[in-house]
């Protein structure tokens, strides 16, 4: 009786935060726009602010040229954009390319000290009053800026997250079909975050923040987007999201890079629990708490370890019962998650034998980001996550 009950806490953990939050999270913003059919934000279309387009460049040289000349090609008045770089640390000459550019505000510190110290340093160079950050590997949508801006022009918004894009190719690896998946389905959470109260965060790619709000975040920070947008949701304002501002990128080379992006994923994702502590409280922070849980804490903690731990409780109920055969729904589930971590096998076989097939792909993935949360858990509690990240190589554009 107790595996039993054990594995249905699994399941229903397993379930509500890969599927049930979602579902539960569409009906809400269904059932609000029936109830509340006139009550939507406002927004000015002809809002035009000075903005900052903020990038923090570590060894960067081989993106730079095509982020510089991406930026400049942005639909926006060029004397209303403050391009504003941070190099610190960069000792491949990527300080001295962007020099070459006039337009561009290049500030440089030949210590290494970790993103967020660049980025704390950063912001007392910023003129703007939005301050629109992006990684220098990604290109911006053409529109990026006014789609952002336009969000600005109601005093709601105090941080506004942009689309992050994985470039997909027919050629593309595990890593590729699953990142790639995962990121289509985020960016649907996201916006249905958005619908019904406030995103849940925004991603280093293309995120934006008003300069008042930002406020300097503790240097060993390992998820310094996510700490910088939910400070300012926990100050009342709103995370807005606009697909319609996005950033493109390729996908992790395989799953041994993603494995690396992954693992400090989850390692600043148990640091960022403790340090928002009042975001798990919904007497403080209200349904912004219910959708941080839901759509954050729950991946980072519970879920990894409830979806290797259902597959040996199963086992268990299975043997104990002596229920190897038949139509059971404890037979019936033991043999589908056999039958799912064969075709993880085999994609990770595909993977390794450099075999194109992204249906096998996914399970692979989706297995592999887990055990990376694990991974990254394990890491936290050990003290071993340096700030200063390694950079997960990507695939050729």
């Amino acid at each position: 009786m107790i595996l039993k009950i054990i594995f249905w806490v699994l399941a229903f953990i397993l379930f509500y935060t890969y599927v049930g939050y979602a579902i539960t999270l569409y009906f809400f913003v269904r059932l609000k726009k029936l109830i509340f059919p006139g009550r939507t934000l406002t927004f000015d279309y002809n809002y035009e602010p000075e903005v900052c387009l903020f990038v923090t460049a570590f060894n960067e040289k081989d993106y730079v040229k095509q982020k510089v000349e991406n930026s400049f090609s942005l639909d926006y008045p060029k004397e209303k954009i403050q391009y504003l770089w941070i190099t610190d640390g960069s000792d491949d000459g990527t300080p001295d390319l962007l020099k070459k550019y006039q337009e561009l505000e290049v500030h440089h510190l030949p210590e290494r000290r970790g993103k967020m110290h660049a980025m704390n340093r950063g912001v007392k160079f910023v003129k703007a009053p939005i301050i629109i950050f992006s990684d220098t590997n990604t290109i911006l949508g053409n529109q990026s800026i006014r789609e952002i801006v336009t969000k600005f022009s109601n005093s709601k918004t105090g941080c506004v997250a942009g689309e992050k894009r994985i470039v997909e190719k027919e050629e593309d690896s595990a890593a590729g079909a699953g990142e790639g998946l995962y990121w289509k389905f985020e960016s649907w959470v996201k916006k249905m975050d958005s619908e019904l109260n406030t995103a849940v965060g925004a991603v280093g790619e293309l995120f934006a923040v008003r300069t008042e709000l930002f406020e300097d975040v503790e240097e060993d920070a390992l998820l310094d987007d996510f700490m910088i947008s939910l400070r300012i949701a926990q100050k009342g304002y709103r995370i807005a999201y606009t697909p319609n501002a996005y950033a493109e990128e390729t996908a992790s080379l395989n799953v041994k890079e993603e494995l690396k992006r992954k693992i400090r994923i989850a390692a600043g994702g148990i640091q960022t629990i403790f340090r928002l502590k009042g975001l798990l409280n919904p007497v403080k922070s209200g349904l912004l708490s219910w959708q941080y849980i839901s759509h954050k804490v729950l991946r980072w903690t519970l879920a990894p370890i409830s979806l290797f731990l259902i597959f040996p409780v199963n086992l268990l109920i299975v043997a104990q019962e002596n229920i190897w055969t038949g139509f059971n729904f404890y037979t019936i589930a033991f043999y589908v998650q056999i039958l799912c971590y064969v075709l993880a096998l085999i994609g990770w076989y595909f993977e390794n034998r450099k075999l194109r097939f992204k249906l096998l792909f996914v399970p692979y993935y989706f297995a592999s980001i887990n055990y990376a949360s694990i991974l990254g858990i394990r890491r936290y509690f050990k003290g071993k996550q340096s700030v200063n990240w390694e950079k997960s190589k990507r695939a050729e554009q």
